[in-house]
This record gives C-alpha cells, structure tokens and sequence, in this order.
C-alpha cells in the first residue's frame, strides 16, 4: 500500500466517526497544551528573571562585614577598591533606612505601593546599581566628604512627590531633616508595582543628620566586566578574609544568585513537563484503546484485503497512520490551545505579552506523533496478523 493511499483511508476513518475521533484525541489534546503552558510560564518566568537582574546592574558583588572591625575595615576596603582600578569601576554601601519622605503635603508613607526605599550611596551608586540621571546631577565625593544633606529620587519617586512640579532644587524632609533635591534618575523599571524606580538616595556620611545608629555592613563592588568577576570575589574575599577572618565577612558574585535561579526554572520545567507528560500518556493508552476497537469493527474489512492480496505490511502501514493522524492532529489542537493558554497565562501570571517557543511546540507535536505510532503498533500488529479465513467468519 503507497502512503499517499494509507493518509487517504486514515482521513475517512477519523472523518466516518468525528465525535469518536475528537473525544480519543482530548487525552493528547489536553498533555501537548498543558505542556506547552507550563514550560511556556517557567521560560517567560525566567526571561522576567533576568531582565529584572540585568536591570538591577550586571557583574556586581556584594560584600558583607560581621564583627566590631566595620568602621576600621571600611576606608581600607574602599582604599583597596580604588587600588584595583582595572578590575573594580566602583563600590557603594547597600544599606537602606526604614524612613519617609515628606514634601508639603505629600508623605511617602501613604503611597499605595510602600514608601520608597531610602539607600545610603556615594559618588559610585549610580555605577553599581545601573542607574542613569535624568535631570539635574549624581552624587559626589565632596557630598558624602562634607555631608551634605542632598537627595537624588528616583523616578516613580519624584513623580510621586512633585508631580509635574520641577523637583530639582526643591527641599524634602527626611526624618524631620531638610534634604535639596539635587536629581531624578530615569525610569528603568516603570511598569513594575513593586518598581525599582521607587527609591532615594543620600550620602552614606547622612547617617548622623538623620541620627541613624546603624553601621554599613553591605555594600556593592561593580567589576569591569564579566569576565572580572571571579578574579574580585576572589581577590576581594582574600583581603578581607587577611584582615578580619574567615568568620567576619562575605563577598558573593550576584551571578551566582542568577545561575541558581536558572537552575531551579530548568528543574520546575522538567517537573512540570514530567507532570503533564502524564496526562500524554494517559492520552496514548486512550488511542492504543480506540485502535484496538477499530480493528474489532473493522474485522472483516481486513479480511476481504488480505484475501484479494494484501500484504501484512499494508495492513500495518494503515493502522499505525490512523493512529500517528489521530495523535497528530490532537498535537496540533493542543498547540493551538497552549497558545491561547500562554497568551493567558502570561497576561495574568508575568503581565507579558507571552508567545510559545517554537523548538517547544515541534517537539510537543513530533512527541504526540511518535506517541500515536507507539501506542498504535499492538493494535496494528493485531491487525495484520489475522488470518484472512477467521477474519472473514467474524460477524
């Protein structure tokens, strides 16, 4: 039998019975489109995750003191930062203050989405945490040198406090201390909620015009490149290790964080790929179910062909193409209902525009294919081995 005939016979098959033939494919239908979702939703879920990193500033380190040696070690590690120019662009405090900010009638205490977050920084905050100024200027040196009371917002800050009121140059309250709005950073994260923009920044020597008894125990080391990060935590961790012990401080690349996060996405995806994997074969054992029924009835039919010639590869070749078809067609349903379900899942779940990887939807089609042929191959072989005699005598 040529192929073209065998695609031919299994179309008016699963056309002779189309609610049969539609209710055997739901198990397939349902697998493919829940696979397709959910790996759908972790890959989104991952891409969020790095552009949420890549945001935040890449190749940074984050630094951590312990003990009673902060305020002798501090000057020495930005003394040694300054040394490793080629290796290191800058380092800031990552330290923020539970405290509001006040203008006229505007508390940041009552906005709906928290107060901003109040960082102490330096000259290099901007560097290291991938921020850019939009109006007015940075911190510098001789702020934090001479501790001055100035303020840089943040965009979703300023817009919050000043709204279409030029901020820079107007006074804030922080604390009940007066602060001059030297800046606004541009917006890098405006349609997050929980937005990065909602923040502020002062020099780290504010501590004591804001009577803050906290000392600086984190803080943020941006490396040149990429490429450099392993050399400073490691550098950067001997030093410091030489000069308050192994116990009393931390350094940590936060690529580290991103490759963890990487790796726990990839084995919720196999979790949830195994998971609806299931449903699939469940599918399968529903096809295998239905072909064996359609050889039963179509008994006779198979008889009549083997009597006038037909080979038992032909008989085989017809069955094992109905049953590929019949998964076939449920993988393409069940392609198109995972991108409807994506396209959902991601507005709802991400707020993102969310497609399917095409490389995922082959391989859930290509599976539901090789599916149907495997699950198809007993009743196929039933088929071909009856002997055209008791074929023939079935009812």
């Amino acid at each position: 039998m040529k192929i073209l005939q065998a695609f031919k016979m299994a179309i008016r098959s699963i056309t002779a019975k189309k609610v049969r033939a539609v209710l055997t494919m739901l198990g397939i239908i349902i697998g493919v489109a829940s696979v397709v979702i959910m790996v759908s939703v972790v890959q989104g879920s991952n891409k969020k995750m790095l552009e949420y990193f890549e945001r935040m500033g890449n190749n940074k380190v984050s630094v951590y003191l312990y003990g009673r040696d902060q305020k002798v070690v501090k000057p020495m590690l930005y003394d040694y930062c300054a040394r490793r120019g080629d290796l290191i662009a800058g380092i800031t405090p990552e330290m923020d203050l539970n405290m509001h900010i006040i203008y006229g009638a505007r508390n940041t205490e009552k906005m709906e989405t928290g107060g901003p977050r109040i960082s102490l920084g330096n000259e290099n905050y901007s560097i290291c945490n991938n921020f850019q100024i939009g109006k007015g200027r940075d911190l510098s040196y001789l702020d934090s040198k001479l501790c001055r009371n100035v303020v840089v917002l943040g965009a979703k800050t300023a817009s919050y406090l000043f709204d279409q009121v030029e901020p820079v140059g107007k006074k804030v309250r922080i604390n009940g201390q007066p602060f001059l709005v030297i800046g606004v950073y541009k917006a890098k994260d405006p349609d997050s909620e929980y937005s990065m923009d909602n923040m502020a920044v002062v020099p780290e020597t504010a501590t004591r015009i804001l009577r803050s008894t906290d000392q600086i125990t984190n803080f943020v080391v941006k490396a040149k490149n990429r490429a450099a990060v392993k050399q400073v935590v490691t550098l950067l961790g001997g030093y410091l290790e030489s000069q308050m012990g192994k116990d009393n401080c931390s350094v940590q690349s936060d690529d580290q964080f991103v490759d963890d996060a990487k790796q726990q996405n990839v084995t919720m995806s196999l979790v949830l790929g195994g998971i609806a994997g299931i449903s699939l074969l469940v599918g399968g054992i529903g096809i295998m179910n239905i072909m064996l029924v359609t050889v039963s009835e179509r008994t006779r039919e198979i008889g009549i062909r083997k009597a006038i010639g037909a080979p038992r590869s032909s008989i085989l070749l017809q069955f094992l193409v109905e049953s590929a078809m019949v998964c076939g067609l449920g993988g393409v349903l069940g392609i198109l209902m995972g991108l409807l379900g994506t396209l959902i899942a991601g507005k709802l779940i991400l707020r993102l525009v969310l497609f399917p990887d095409p490389v995922l939807a082959t391989g859930a089609f290509l599976f539901s294919v090789v599916l149907g042929i495997a699950f198809g191959m007993y009743p196929a072989v039933i088929a071909s081995g009856l002997t055209p005699v008791a074929a023939l005598r079935t009812d």
